[in-house]
């Protein structure tokens, strides 16, 4: 059975513009926006740090070009 829920025409306008595709309902739309957020969960501890050292490594230049990785590599 389903039930009505009233939203601001702001949100309305929002979830039909995250439809993959015209004929998609707001239920899917909604059940999809619930299953990346449950997939998601938060980050971890180990995770933030890992993040924040590659952010340095990036402001340090410490990064090679798509061209040196594939010559470390050896692929063409």
């Amino acid at each position: 059975m389903g039930t009505t829920i009233q939203l601001d025409k702001s949100v309305r306008d929002k979830l039909k513009e995250l439809k993959l595709y015209p004929g998609e309902s707001y239920n899917k739309v909604v059940e999809r926006l619930i299953s990346i957020k449950t997939d998601e969960g938060e980050l971890s501890e180990a995770t933030i740090r890992e993040i924040e050292q590659s952010l340095e490594d990036i402001k340090a230049g410490r990064t090679l070009s798509m061209k040196e990785v594939k010559q470390r590599l050896k692929i063409k």
